[in-house]
Order: structure tokens, then sequence, then C-alpha cells
């Protein structure tokens, strides 16, 4: 893959290497064009990322906004978001306000269950984390997201959450106590208290929507082609500018997008946003190899994401002199959800090369040795993904292991080797993740409820390493 971006990043630079001087007036726009739409593409990453996802549940799961979407199973390959968790019950309630006006969104309290996630707007910029780890502290709370430039008073006993966009969504997990059916069973039943509703309906609330998708394909991945810009402008029509982003209003609306004009681009203008679309995927997948610095000394464990892009998010771009959309748009190629306080209910750690330094290949075999006494207080797992989807591998039976999976079996001294290839080793089917022979994979190791040690790497998670077969 890696090879593959190189090469059409070569084409296309030879292509705009050639002398201004011999290209006609036509020739100039149709590059002009092209520029645009890739930048197009990597600034609108994060919108088009959460338009997916509301389309996917508008079209497969037949919800519509200010429903919650739900899986009431753990998810299994069906579930087609970016590298989504498959040890947890999802949920995921998507908000418009342009019509509805002010969305409350209830949390319960972590009594008979816990809630972690975080509400985000249409760009994922957090407004807030919800759960123990957020403004409720456990306790539960009325959330209340307010559309751009709500002049209303806010009653008393809501936790008010500004937005500068009308649409915008929850990324919801509610937590196991073991993988269990009756376990499982006890986080749908605890979930389904989560209640969304217009603020005008408060005094008697409807009932809340739960739109159910766990046997249909769930399909959010990114499409590199005349789709993305469909999805852009959807958002550019429902959406107000943003000051940060008034740039962008020429920019795209010379590839076509315009507010409250229809997106029709000629044959001419597809193909050339078409090969934008092809550049664009090569130039953030090269970037994304390249995003990988290690979190512990001489390690292939890496933060899945830029600290200039979290910090920048995580204060919704308050700083006037730092714009990092690049990095952003890297990090909504392979993911969706930013939280508000990283690390305080959940931690990640990525890695898509075995300890030589070789890329993942589903057609062999590795171990990882989870060490005894992981730093979390809730579960640790890890979890495959297509290298090149970002998604879940199709077809197979399970796609992840960790420390709720029934069967697990432990080490004498308390570590938990992990397996991962086409078949699994003889008597370690439990503690085995199948991949696909003809696909390269990454692996995503969640830890929830992260402890000390985790942060002052006193307890450090090892490199993945091949084996042979068994």
């Amino acid at each position: 893959m890696k090879r593959t971006a190189l090469a059409v990043l070569a084409c296309l630079h030879a292509v705009a290497s050639a002398p201004a001087q011999n290209l006609a007036t036509d020739d100039l726009n149709n590059r002009l064009i092209h520029s645009r739409a890739v930048e197009a593409i990597i600034w609108g990453m994060p919108a088009v990322n959460t338009d997916l996802m509301l389309q996917a549940m508008a079209g497969s799961a037949k919800g519509k906004p200010n429903q919650i979407v739900y899986w009431s199973r753990l998810p299994d390959w069906k579930n087609q978001t970016l590298t989504p968790n498959p040890d947890v019950i999802y949920l995921m309630p998507f908000f418009n306000t342009k019509d509805a006006g002010p969305m409350v969104l209830e949390i319960p309290p972590a009594d008979d269950g816990v809630i972690n996630g975080t509400i985000m707007d249409v760009w994922q910029v957090p407004l807030e984390d919800v759960g123990p780890a957020g403004l409720d502290k456990g306790k539960g709370g009325k959330y209340l997201v307010l559309p751009p430039n709500h002049p209303a008073t806010v009653p008393d006993g809501y936790i008010a959450l500004p937005s500068t966009t009308y649409q915008g969504y929850a990324l919801l997990r509610s937590i196991l106590r073991s993988g269990s059916d009756a376990d499982v069973a006890q986080a749908v039943s605890y979930a389904k208290r989560i209640k969304l509703y217009p603020l005008a309906q408060a005094p008697v609330p409807p009932t809340t929507a739960f739109v159910d998708a766990i046997d249909v394909v769930y399909d959010s991945t990114i499409p590199y082609d005349l789709r993305f810009f469909q999805s852009l402008d959807r958002v550019v029509q429902i959406e107000p500018w943003l000051a940060r982003d008034k740039l962008m209003i020429d920019i795209l609306k010379s590839i076509g997008i315009e507010k409250g004009k229809p997106f029709s681009p000629d044959a001419k203008t597809q193909d050339i946003l078409k090969l934008a679309a092809r550049e664009a995927h090569a130039l953030l997948e090269s970037r994304y190899n390249g995003m990988f610095a290690p979190y512990f000394d001489n390690s292939r464990w890496a933060l899945p994401g830029s600290s200039d892009y979290l910090k920048a998010s995580q204060d919704g771009f308050s700083d006037p002199n730092t714009y990092p959309f690049d990095s952003r748009g890297v990090v909504f190629t392979f993911a969706f959800f930013t939280p508000k306080h990283l690390g305080e209910g959940q931690f990640y750690l990525m890695t898509v090369k075995d300890k030589d330094g070789q890329n993942f290949d589903g057609s062999n075999n590795y171990r990882l040795t989870v060490p005894a006494n992981a730093p979390v207080n809730q579960y640790w797992s890890a979890t495959v993904y297509d290298r090149a989807t970002h998604g879940l591998i199709r077809d197979m039976s399970r796609s992840g292991r960790g420390s709720q999976s029934q069967g697990l079996q432990k080490n004498a001294d308390g570590s938990v080797d992990i397996y991962f290839g086409p078949k699994a080793p003889a008597g370690k089917d439990s503690n085995w993740v199948p991949t696909s022979p003809s696909r390269q994979f990454e692996v995503l190791f969640r830890f929830y409820g992260p402890e000390k040690p985790l942060f002052d790497k006193t307890w450090k998670l090892p490199d993945i390493e091949r084996i042979a077969a068994q």
C-alpha cells in the first residue's frame, strides 16, 4: 500500500511540474480545481466522517437525526465505522438543532452501569465528556446542546453546551462488567436509560427512539471519489460558516460547492475531482505512515493522533495562531471521536508494524504478550483492523480479545498471550484474533479506566512479534 501511495504521488508530481508557460487557460483552471479539491478533502475530513455515519444511520439502519443508533449486542464486522470498539455496547445519539432547537441528552447515574463518552459538534470538536470522566462525574446529568448563537436563558438543572454547528453526535459506550451474555444484556438495558429529546418538550419528554444497527452493514469508511464531495456539500448546505473557515468559501466554490446552490459538476470536473480524491488519499496515507512516534522507548506502539490536533480541538481551536487541519485530516481518515479529556476515561495505543519493523501481514502469525497487572480499572483490549479501510476486517468471526473476553487464558505469571493470524494455534482459540491472509492489518490497544503506571511508563506494552505457525 505504501508503494502504491508513493507511486501515485510521484506521477502526480511529474504532471504538476510541467512548465506553466506551456499551459492554456483551461489547463491552469483545471490545475486550480485539482489542487483546491485536494485541500478540500483534507480540510473537510472530520465533517464528512460525521456525515457518513449519519448517512449510514439513515440508510442501512433506517434512522434519522435526533434519534439514537445503537448495537444491541457486541458489534461484529458489520460495524464498518472507523476503528470501532467491538468490546462495548455502542450508542450514537445524532442531533440536529436547526429545526428542533436545543436538544437534551440525559445520561443516567453510574449505578447499574457506566457510560463513557463525548458529545461533539459536526466537526468532531468535543463539547464535553460524559459519565464518571465527564462533567457529571458519574452522577448523571442533563446535557443541553445549544444551536449556534442561541440567545435564550438556560433553565436550571442543565449542563449547557454551546455549539457552533447545528449537527453533531455523541459517542457513548456502555461498559461491560464481563463478556458474558448476561452482562452484555445488562449493559444494553442500562444504556437504554439514556434519553434524547428537544428542550421544548422537556415538561413531557417524548419516548427516545433507539435504532438498532446490529444486523446491518453500517459502512462509514471514507470513499475517495465523488461521494466525498457530495457528503461535504451536504454539510456546507446545512451548517453556518465558522470564522476560522471562511477562507474555504471561495475554495469550495471553485470546485462546485456553494451554499444555496446544487452540487452538479460536469463530466470534466467530475474527472478532476476523482483524480484529486485519489491524490488526497495517497497523501493522507503517506502522512498516516509517518504519524507513529513511539510512546515507550524503542517501541512500535504510538498514540494514534497528533498532539497539536488534540490540544487545539480540546480547546475548541481557541488559539488564533494555530489551526492544525492537516493533522486533523489524517486523524479522521482512520478514526472518529475526539475526547475532551484524553486519559481520564480511556487511552489508546496503535501499531502498524511488528517488533522487527515489518507491516502486519494477515497471512503470517504473531503474538502479543500483555504483562500482568495491566494499568486499568475497567478493562483492556487489542483489536485488529483492515489496514486499507481502517474498519473491522470483513467476514471475521471476531475482531479482538481483551481482559473481559470469555475463556481468556492467562499465563502462570498473570500475563496474557494474544495471537493474531489466519489460524488459531493449537489449544489457544480463546486467545486468538483471526486475520485475512489477503489483507494487511493494524492493531489498536485500548485502556479503559487507565491508571498511573501507563502514564509514568513503569508498565510497558511489548511489541507484537512474528512467530512460526503453531
